[in-house]
């Protein structure tokens, strides 16, 4: 089966008389040949030859096929070749070693140690990756390979949640007591496994077991403080369960969602991750501000967290930072914070209604869809003895018809124009530029939003009528 599926892949026929024209093994290693023999497609080709001769089998190539040469680690001896069409490509790295046998031996996971021999067609698992592909486990060549790179720890619990396997004891044992390690490994490789991990449909599973190994604060320091919040009257869960619950729940969401919301949630947001990756992420810190704002009302015991979405936002910058999320990432991440209590807000307020509706489409623009997934994940996710039966249909219900709402008009909802701007405000009320001056274009801006004011005329008008406090 293997071989037929390799043999019929457009790229390898491509590269394959070329690479093979000459007596020198060349392997298909790693993930690609995984993901055959699990029955997935794969685009990510990755090649071994012989130590010293990767570098000129990449320049080779690219000149045969007419793609492009690229150095990728010099170091570790690993290029690129990208095909004519500039969108595909392949990897051709060194064999770590004097062979292809000693090169698998090195590899972090028994799964990821087959290679395929393009020359002869044969397959080579000298670490009974195959029988635990079909066990569905995930084992480590050897300890030692675990911390010669300890990013394979945070590796393995990848792998948990995007195959759904377990993880070997000694992995578990070894994360146990090495977990500190991942504190030293660079920040970019740790955010791109966990953005992976959270991308995963098992995502679930992986985080509870990190948490029990205590993996997680390692990553994100707020988790010690987080364990520390006890379930309440509104919370069947404590805080760190809460959060992975709402992890569990944004996945339900998408699995029973529509096409539409699933194509959105599935749009590629960066680093080859979907949306959806990234949103999962912002649900495990949705409550981050929590432990900061905690407080227990003497009179009634209840708990209480004002404006922990807001602070949740800020708390989280220098975590987002320190693990090299860029700029958009970490917006989105905060956005999702800040606002992820405004849909139920919004549907369960005395003002719900077009208005108001229309003002949370306008100031949440491409991210409604994400925020209505947290409130529902959310309130999914809070069960606790107040919360009622009545309480939890009625937001759902309200969700479900903010998300209609929002679906039929979006075609139609384009950037607002520009009625006044601050000069033109100033000369209108005869005011100098201050922090009122702030607070009435906002204001001018959230009336525009519920469609209050459409024209010029009527932002004029708008802005002289406001109280005398804001002028």
């Amino acid at each position: 089966m293997i071989q037929d599926y390799i043999n019929k892949n457009k790229i390898i026929k491509l590269i394959k008389p070329a690479l093979t024209k000459e007596s020198m093994p060349v392997y298909l290693v790693g993930g690609y040949i995984r993901d055959i023999l699990l029955g997935k497609t794969s685009s990510d080709i990755d090649i071994a030859v012989p130590a010293g001769h990767a570098c000129n089998e990449a320049k080779n190539l690219a000149d045969t096929i007419n793609g492009y040469f690229i150095e990728l680690d010099a170091k570790n001896k690993i290029y690129r070749v990208v095909l004519e069409n500039k969108s595909d490509y392949i990897d051709i790295a060194d064999c770590a070693g004097e062979n292809i046998e000693q090169d698998l031996l090195r590899r972090d996971f028994t799964i990821n140690a087959i290679a395929y021999e393009l020359n002869n067609d044969r397959l080579v698992d000298i670490c009974g990756g195959q029988k635990d592909l079909e066990n569905k486990i995930i084992k480590e060549i050897s300890v030692n390979n675990l911390l010669d790179d300890p990013i394979r720890l945070l590796r393995a619990f990848r792998f948990r949640s995007t195959l759904g396997f377990s993880l070997s004891d000694t992995i578990t044992q070894t994360v146990k007591i090495h977990a500190a390690l991942l504190d030293n490994v660079a920040k970019e490789r740790v955010n791109t496994e966990l953005v992976k991990l959270f991308g995963g449909e098992y995502a679930v599973e992986a985080l509870t077991e990190m948490e029990k190994l205590n993996l997680l604060e390692h990553i994100f320091p707020e988790t010690a403080e987080i364990r520390n919040i006890p379930p309440n009257s509104h919370h069947h869960l404590g805080l760190l369960e809460h959060s992975i619950e709402t992890v569990r729940q944004v996945q339900n969401f998408y699995d029973n969602t529509g096409t539409e919301v699933k194509e959105h949630l599935d749009e590629d947001f960066g680093a080859g991750q979907r949306r959806l990756a990234y949103l999962k992420m912002a649900a495990f810190l949705h409550d981050v501000g929590k432990p900061s704002t905690w407080q227990i009302e003497p009179e009634t015991g209840r708990h209480r967290f004002i404006k922990h979405d807001q602070i949740g936002a800020e708390i989280i910058l220098p975590t987002l930072r320190k693990l090299k999320f860029s700029k958009k990432h970490a917006v989105y991440i905060q956005k999702i914070i800040k606002n992820h209590i405004y849909p139920a807000g919004v549907v369960t307020s005395d003002e719900a209604g077009e208005k108001a509706y229309l003002r949370f489409y306008r100031k949440m623009e491409n991210e409604v869809i994400d925020l209505i997934a947290i409130a529902y994940a959310d309130r999914m996710s809070a069960l606790g003895e107040d919360v009622t039966q009545e309480m939890i249909e009625k937001n759902i219900n309200g969700l479900n018809k903010l998300l209609e709402g929002y679906l039929k008009l979006k075609s139609e909802l384009k950037p607002l124009p520009k009625l006044l701007d601050g000069n033109e405000i100033m000369r209108i009320l005869n005011i100098p530029a201050s922090k009122e001056l702030g607070k009435i274009i906002e204001q001018l801006k959230e009336a525009q939003m519920s469609s209050e004011v459409t024209t010029k005329e009527q932002a004029i008008e708008y802005i002289k009528n406001l109280p005398v406090k804001n002028l």
